[in-house]
């Protein structure tokens, strides 16, 4: 094992993924991240997700990785050049993909 390799548990998400009730708002995941004594990125990194309320954990972190992802890029436009509001992300490629042709977000 990599000693002092490992991400600082103080900025790990997680725990305050599992600190609350599902169905949540926007709203509580960002005051039970602060209760719990969170570090301010992590804070305002549930302040900028964009859907005010979230059905399970995985919705959330969904919205939380294609965030990371779109961030490492530059803001650049998806795989097939379409400039995809975050409130819709991935839904067009399954929804209007050819038969046989879908591709999970």
């Amino acid at each position: 094992m990599a000693y002092g390799f490992a991400e600082d548990p103080a900025l790990s998400i997680t725990p305050h993924l599992d600190a609350v009730d599902y169905p949540v708002e926007r709203e509580q995941l960002v005051a039970a991240a602060a209760d719990a004594g969170a570090p301010p990125d992590i804070i305002n990194l549930f302040k900028c997700l964009p859907r005010s309320e979230y059905p399970n954990r995985e919705a959330v972190q969904r919205d939380l990785s294609e965030a990371a992802r779109r961030s490492a890029q530059g803001g650049l436009k998806d795989d097939d050049g379409v400039d995809r509001d975050r409130r819709n992300i991935g839904r067009d490629l399954v929804e209007h993909a050819p038969d046989g042709h879908t591709r999970h977000p």
